[in-house]
């Protein structure tokens, strides 16, 4: 990949603010609209949802997961040419006070700062998704198979 090419997916990235989060539910695709906080290396990303949300029930019974996240519809041509990524992960809960829960809490609340009333409520939880792999894409022969070490060199691209 280029370094123009890692530029624009490290702005994808830092710059888009929800993502379609796709589970399985009942051994079917489920998709839905998140928003997402990426730590600053790219190396896991933030979800935070309602306990009785489909996609929250589907998390905790098969942790695989994807994010896409992609670039908003301009009104170009041809918007196969729009930028998108398509991350596959596993997700992880956090419990409210574990190890680690008030970084990402501040995290998700320099990001998010409305979300202040829904993090004080006991039916929310913060899930972590670790990437494994994914698909990012610019257009016709602009496609790339990225890695975890991928998004890590490129999250050093401003």
């Amino acid at each position: 990949m280029d370094a123009h090419s890692e530029k624009i997916l490290a702005q994808l990235i830092r710059e888009t603010r929800i993502a379609v989060l796709s589970t399985l539910r009942d051994e079917e695709p489920l998709s839905s609209l998140v928003a997402f906080a990426p730590l600053e290396d790219f190396s896991a990303f933030y979800i935070h949802t309602n306990r009785l949300a489909q996609h929250t029930i589907d998390m905790k019974k098969k942790r695989q997961v994807s994010l896409l996240i992609a670039e908003a519809d301009d009104g170009r041509a041809d918007p196969q040419t729009l930028a998108r990524v398509s991350i596959r992960g596993s997700a992880e809960m956090l419990e409210n006070g574990a190890p680690g829960y008030t970084p990402v809490k501040e995290l998700y609340l320099a990001r998010f700062p409305e979300a202040a009333q829904t993090v004080q409520l006991d039916d929310f939880n913060f899930w972590r998704i670790k990437p494994k792999g994914g698909r990012y894409v610019l257009g016709l022969a602009k496609a790339y198979n990225i890695t975890i070490e991928t998004l890590q060199k490129v999250s050093e691209r401003s």
